[in-house]
């Protein structure tokens, strides 16, 4: 089968049936799955969120919006959906009454996908996703991890006991030893706090935080090249909230946080990941109930696109 979007030159890109990109549907049980790279999954579940909900909605809007993506990038040139072969596999059909039970089909779904050599692209859904995908591609050995988000997302619990939270999957991932928090860097990180647990924990096991006043202060490139050394050449992971934006522009986030990044450093970050062993990524906290117009999904999609191109490098 063809692998390739449907052009907005032949079919307008506010017709048909929307996926990623545009690309085809490829269910995990068609007979095509054995030729896809990379597939583009939603996970619409925002069962850890603990302030604003929403994001649950994100993976519909972002393929609305990601109709816009066109077929070659502006800047590079690379063209992906020719690099490697890109499908939407669909959802990961989640239990929004009961957390666990999400959390154990979201990473029965994964297995699937792992076991088809399938690179994942996911658009969530609350950042607790993320655990459940590394329960998978870091089950047989720890991975690394570069995380871009305005929280560590590393605390041990929240409301005297409730440790699955968004806010809690990466001390989750830490301790169930999917990822090497030596090779672990998160990026962005600010606002205000509840107490320094989180970054207790993260300096007693190594993880590198650098706080949104270091990356201003040193640039996109300097941090990311130090990125690059941290998660060296192995087996890496890459976790985007998209609340490391400024709300100015991504406001259709359930905790978002001011004075980060704009819209352009939101695409630059990724880019610098060029060359890294990517073996899958997220786009996280898209939040439609809180930007109807759209404009923090069609920036998700955007990051989701870039995502990809670096993500094809290591399947030509």
């Amino acid at each position: 089968m063809s692998f390739l979007p449907v052009s907005g030159l032949e079919l307008p890109r506010f017709a048909g049936v929307p996926t990623f990109m545009r690309l085809p549907h490829v269910p995990l049980d068609d007979a095509c799955i054995a030729e896809v790279d990379i597939g583009l999954i939603g996970a619409p579940w925002d069962g850890g969120t603990t302030n604003r909900p929403g994001p649950r909605h994100g993976p519909r809007q972002l393929r609305d919006l990601s109709t816009m993506i066109r077929a070659q990038h502006g800047v590079s040139g690379v063209r992906p959906f020719e690099a490697a072969n890109c499908a939407d596999l669909g959802d990961v059909a989640p239990n929004p009454a009961d957390l666990q039970d999400s959390l154990q089909r979201m990473q029965a779904f994964y297995k699937r996908v792992k076991d088809a050599d399938i690179k994942p692209l996911t658009a969530g859904g609350d950042h607790l996703c993320s655990l459940p995908i590394l329960r998978v591609l870091g089950a047989l050995s720890p991975v690394g991890m570069i995380h871009f988000d305005s929280h560590t997302d590393l605390f041990d619990s929240y409301f005297g006991g409730a440790r699955y939270t968004h806010g809690t999957p990466f001390r989750r991932a830490v301790e169930e030893e999917l990822l090497d928090p030596k090779r672990v860097v998160q990026i962005g990180i600010r606002g205000t706090a509840y107490d320094g647990e989180d970054r207790d924990f993260a300096k007693a096991v190594g993880i590198r935080v650098i706080p949104i006043e270091e990356f201003f202060a040193r640039g996109v490139d300097d941090v990311l090249s130090e990125a690059r050394d941290i998660v060296g050449d192995r087996s890496t992971y890459v976790s985007y909230d998209i609340d490391f934006v400024d709300p100015t522009f991504a406001p259709g986030t359930g905790t978002p946080e001011v004075g980060g990044p704009n819209s352009f450093q939101a695409l630059q970050v990724v880019r610098g990941l060029e060359g890294v062993n990517i073996i899958g990524a997220d786009l996280v906290e898209v939040s439609p109930p809180l930007d109807t117009a759209g404009g923090t999904a069609w920036l998700g999609a955007s990051i989701m696109f870039e995502l990809l191109c670096v993500m094809v490098g290591r399947c030509v």
